[in-house]
């Protein structure tokens, strides 16, 4: 299986501490050795710590259960 980066975000605990959050698609095998049809999405903190999502905005670090929202995209002008 191999994992891809697709995305990485900040999301913030409840004290405030911000986490830069990492998205993988995973690809998944098929019975026969080839590509499986659907790829499984997978979070990881920058550090390596599992996450799971719970919904849209809201995750939480399966080491510890402390819950994440995730930080609204910001649009920086130049």
């Amino acid at each position: 299986m191999a994992a891809v980066l697709v995305g990485q975000f900040h999301a913030r605990d409840a004290e405030g501490r911000v986490y830069s959050v990492h998205e993988f698609q995973e690809s998944t095998p098929s019975h026969d050795g080839l590509a499986g049809s659907e790829p499984v999405t997978t979070y990881k903190l920058a550090i390596g710590d599992r996450v799971n999502k719970l919904d849209d905005n809201e995750f939480v670090l399966v080491q510890s259960g402390v819950t994440l929202t995730r930080e609204p995209e910001t649009n920086v002008a130049s």
